[in-house]
């Protein structure tokens, strides 16, 4: 069945609210255990989100302590929600976080690293579809920062629920994931 953004965000944000606590912790491990046999550990600069509770995300706490087991460098953003620009840190001892109004994490400030230095992104998303297309929050924020990113660099989805058959109203701009990683599966495309 094919869906539009819309739809596919009202039907997902519910279908978040009626995960447990317990259940999101069980989920996000499996989706880290999926992510240890992932050919990206030859890469060095990491972007990852740091979850917003409140809204059921994957949990990204494993994935950081994976990446900080194996000397990765860890970055992180802040969004400008004016501009609709996220700006990335690296994430060290010494980063200081700080929920903004939406309840995202974000650090206060730091070294600031460039787009075009990050090898792996970590994608927060609502839905998927079979084809690696992604639905948001529909702030644009990834998107115009995959954009920013290189050809190369390795888009990973993260998501508790299995891929939709189609999105309908996909953009040129918008850019796909590579891969999709989910409690049950990892999805290539």
């Amino acid at each position: 069945m094919s869906h539009n953004k819309k739809e596919l965000r009202t039907k997902y944000k519910a279908l978040r609210q009626t995960v447990t606590a317990n259940q999101a912790e069980q989920m996000s491990i499996a989706i880290a255990n999926k992510l240890i046999a992932f050919p990206i550990w030859n890469k060095t600069y990491f972007h990852i989100f740091l979850p917003i509770v409140e809204h059921n995300e994957v949990d990204t706490e494993l994935i950081l302590h994976l990446l900080s087991g194996k000397d990765k460098e860890i970055i992180i953003s802040r969004a400008d929600f004016a501009t609709r620009k996220m700006t990335h840190y690296l994430l060290t001892d010494n980063t200081k976080i700080k929920k903004n109004q939406y309840n995202i994490p974000e650090p206060i400030d730091g070294l600031e690293v460039p787009s075009s230095k990050i090898d792996v992104v970590f994608v927060p998303l609502l839905a998927f579809d079979q084809k690696g297309h992604r639905v948001g929050y529909g702030k644009g924020f990834y998107d115009k920062f995959l954009s920013e990113c290189k050809t190369d660099t390795i888009k990973i989805g993260l998501s508790f629920f299995e891929a939709e058959t189609t999105i309908e109203d996909i953009f040129e701009s918008d850019i796909a994931l590579d891969y999709c990683v989910t409690p049950l599966k990892v999805y290539t495309f």
